[in-house]
């Protein structure tokens, strides 16, 4: 092959454009579809979020009701009763009322989830358990002096 000529229809550079123009426009929507069906198989195999659903206030306490069970971490710090659940819920404050005298509450959203603080004039200790009850989990938060 002497040349760019062409001899018997040979020469020495291939033909530009073997593969089709729509093979690029078939890789990208291979492509999508595979990003669509990753992220719906995704959202159906994730973990249902929970949900604080309600707080109610009892006696020497305050129960609180999630939609499934919460990591829960919890302290006693310096005479307030500190509570971290990873879950989600509204911010909500309120008082109740431990022998006689007034104990306040705030539950607050926090970058770990939410954090319950019971704080009273006076130290104060709590203990705290959990366990599902009628298809709903619920935490006791039990106050005392």
């Amino acid at each position: 092959m002497h040349g760019s000529k062409h001899e018997d229809d040979g020469h020495s550079t291939s033909e530009p454009g073997l593969r089709s123009k729509g093979f690029p426009k078939v890789m990208l929507s291979l492509a999508i579809v595979g990003l669509m069906v990753g992220l719906m198989i995704g959202r159906l195999t994730a973990p249902e979020e929970r949900v604080l659903e309600q707080v109610e206030v009892v006696q020497d306490g305050l129960d609180l009701w999630f939609n499934e069970e919460p990591k829960l971490h919890g302290e006693n710090v310096e005479g307030t009763v500190a509570l971290l659940f990873e879950a989600t819920g509204k911010t909500q404050r309120g008082q109740l009322s431990l022998q006689g005298k007034p104990v306040g509450w705030r539950l607050q959203k926090s970058e770990e989830g939410l954090l319950l603080t019971v704080i009273a004039a006076r130290p104060l200790r709590g203990e705290w358990a959990g366990a599902e009850d009628a298809g709903r989990w619920r935490v006791q938060v039990r106050l005392h002096e």
